[in-house]
């Protein structure tokens, strides 16, 4: 993970429920966006992140949408399938992404769901 205390990260991350290969996948390329990530046992003491990425298992998904009602959450799958997309979709979830991570597909969400996120907290 990275040092909290470098400020130049854009965003602030916290993952839910991954599996650790694809954790570790996901937070490789993050880390290339200029991206801080937190695990779900850091954040406790930290500020609320941008964005949170969760396995997409309703165990875990609906206790992370209660507990970051004003936040997005993005569900993470190993494969990309159109029916956990929806499901994850209808759950609440604001995105789905699945593996391989591509650095473009990384940046749009985080600039279009974790800047929304600051944007509303500014508000």
């Amino acid at each position: 993970m990275l040092d909290s205390n470098k400020s130049n990260n854009k965003y602030r991350a916290t993952f839910f429920g991954l599996e650790s290969l694809l954790s570790n996948a996901l937070s490789d390329a993050l880390t290339r966006c200029n991206c801080l990530i937190f695990n779900q046992d850091q954040d406790r003491d930290r500020p609320r992140p941008d964005i949170v990425f969760c396995s997409p298992s309703p165990e875990v998904l609906q206790p992370v949408l209660q507990r970051f009602k004003h936040t997005p959450v993005v569900v993470v799958s190993r494969l990309p399938e159109v029916d956990g997309w929806l499901d994850a979709l209808e759950a609440g979830a604001a995105d789905y992404c699945a593996a391989p991570f591509e650095p473009t597909q990384l940046r749009w969400l985080l600039d279009t769901h974790a800047r929304a996120r600051k944007a509303f907290a500014a508000a």
